[in-house]
């Protein structure tokens, strides 16, 4: 496709010192990368008027009843910063693309890449498959329904999961070019040998721990209910249970990919490293953010957060923690060669 010949077209001009960085300026920027970072700035649009409105006082697209009006300065605070964490998007998708971009550290579009990665992954793998669930299948029943407290209109959840997974698709787009010009996308991606015996034990543990967790998410995907509150468990339905499947598919991409990123061998590296990027990013950004809102804003949910809850979300946190030191030493073997 013409999109894709323009992004693969760009090659890198440079090679990066000790800081990441080229010491030459960005090659012409090609039709592709453009419009990839149109549509990510573009995406970011709904979510960001959203936001404002609300940090405004409109009550746009929140039901009479909805908990979120009960918020008071918690809601208003977490309204701030969720705003602008969609704002770094625009500034993402702008520093991988402008001259300015590459004399930045590496580790200042790394880390922010990453956090976007691991938090859209899952809508991007869940929202559809959900909205598909819905249109085919029964979709949630009467019990399920009650079971749900009045939370935002329907149409909300469409227009902004749209934006995240719009934004997903085009970041992903942006960050791989930026990676293959300024870190030489192909070595990191190239067969390679074994990592260290060490990194092996992490990778094992990081297996173990993404099985764990994937195994979980399976079996409350398809409606088992132990652990969970009983507010929880009556809101089961073929929606919400996809939603856990792809919690299971990046925890099984995190086990996966470590194990093969450890393993090396003759087969290029791409997948495996794409598998243990996105997939210990998922867990580990997930884990903790779920884990800071059980104890952070009350939208009712006291006594619904249970200990297995907990533990699910610190669990997340360790096969992503895991997963992504063996990235970290599998990128590390790459560049130092």
């Amino acid at each position: 496709m013409t999109t894709t010949r323009a992004v693969h077209a760009i090659r890198p001009t440079g090679t990066a010192d000790a800081t990441g960085t080229t010491g030459t300026t960005s090659p012409r920027l090609g039709t592709g990368r453009r419009v990839l970072r149109a549509v990510a700035v573009a995406a970011t649009v709904p979510y960001l008027t959203l936001k404002a409105a609300w940090l405004a006082g409109s009550h746009l697209g929140i039901p009479d009843g909805s908990l979120l009006l009960e918020g008071g300065v918690a809601v208003t605070v977490a309204n701030a910063v969720t705003l602008t964490m969609d704002a770094t998007v625009i500034v993402l998708a702008l520093a991988l693309t402008r001259p300015w971009g590459r004399r930045l550290p590496g580790w200042l579009l790394v880390v922010p890449a990453y956090v976007a990665t691991g938090l859209l992954a899952p809508i991007v793998l869940g929202f559809p498959a959900q909205a598909l669930v819905k249109a085919v299948g029964p979709g949630a029943g009467e019990a399920a329904k009650a079971a749900h407290a009045p939370f935002l209109e329907s149409w909300v959840f469409g227009v902004v999961y749209t934006g995240f997974i719009v934004q997903g698709i085009a970041l992903a787009g942006l960050f791989v070019s930026y990676a293959r010009e300024r870190w030489g996308g192909r070595r990191l991606g190239a067969p390679g040998r074994r990592l260290p015996s060490p990194t092996g034990v992490v990778a094992g543990a990081a297996a173990l721990a993404g099985t764990v967790m994937g195994a979980a998410y399976l079996y409350w995907a398809f409606g088992g209910s132990a652990g969970l509150s009983p507010e929880r468990a009556a809101a089961y339905s073929a929606e919400t249970g996809v939603v856990s499947g792809a919690y299971a598919t990046c925890a099984f991409a995190a086990a996966a990919g470590a194990l093969l990123l450890a393993r090396g061998g003759a087969h290029p590296a791409r997948w495996p490293l794409a598998l243990t990027w996105a997939g210990s990013a998922a867990m580990l950004n997930w884990g903790a953010w779920m884990l800071a809102a059980s104890y952070g804003v009350d939208f009712g949910m006291a006594g619904r957060t249970t200990t297995v809850d907990q533990l699910t979300y610190a669990g997340q946190m360790i096969t992503g923690l895991l997963a992504g030191a063996v990235l970290i030493r599998h990128l590390r073997s790459r560049r130092a060669r």
